[in-house]
């Protein structure tokens, strides 16, 4: 049983006292498609340091767009050993970043440790952030399974698709809408959260 630090990056002095802090076996950093030069040096640095006796695996993510960003590091965590603990750090690297990696964290907190900031003013202080989850019913994952692969015109016609009563239907949707989960003007679709939701 190994632990395993997914972390964004930026700067290297977050990254590298989290993962001496928890004694990581594994490190996995987030940088951008196209790193800038911070992140480049950085990786490197860590790389030079931390690389000679953890494994560091840097993994290029979509920046701006946090769907991409969360369904990239719901794959990383899926991937991870079983027996591994699992802990995430946002502290480093862009906010768009670290809100993906935080809602993947939510949509697999069952195999998540802990999830920390390190706040800039203070870089000893670690702030550890509330495990919280998508807790959806049965019914709501397969209303959210039908949507994100298919638009409707009406509840009518994802009525022909869902196997469960109108009734039921209904109370679901309107639960899903005042959640942020589905989009009703136009056409029912799923909002970014709905698509995060799922994962």
């Amino acid at each position: 049983m190994g632990k395993t630090l997914i972390a964004t990056l930026y700067h290297a002095n977050a990254v590298l006292l989290a993962s001496n802090r928890l004694g990581a076996d594994k490190l996995i950093l987030l940088i951008d498609k196209k790193p800038s030069d911070e992140q480049i040096t950085s990786l490197k640095l860590i790389k030079e340091s931390l690389g000679r006796v953890i494994a560091v695996e840097d993994v290029r993510t979509e920046v701006y767009d946090i769907v991409a960003v969360a369904e990239k590091c719901v794959e990383l965590i899926d991937s991870q050993p079983k027996d591994d603990v699992l802990y995430v750090n946002i502290t480093s690297g862009r906010k768009t970043k670290a809100m993906g990696l935080l809602y993947a964290a939510y949509a697999r907190i069952d195999k998540i440790k802990k999830i920390a900031y390190n706040p800039e003013e203070d870089e000893k202080a670690v702030v550890y952030l509330p495990k919280m989850c998508f807790k959806l019913t049965n019914s709501q994952k397969e209303i959210l399974d039908i949507i994100g692969k298919q638009q409707f015109e009406s509840i009518t016609d994802l009525a022909k698709k869902v196997k469960m009563s109108r009734a039921m239907l209904y109370r679901n949707m309107d639960e899903l809408k005042d959640l942020g989960y589905v989009d009703m003007e136009k056409e029912i679709k799923l909002t970014d959260a709905g698509k995060i939701a799922r994962l």
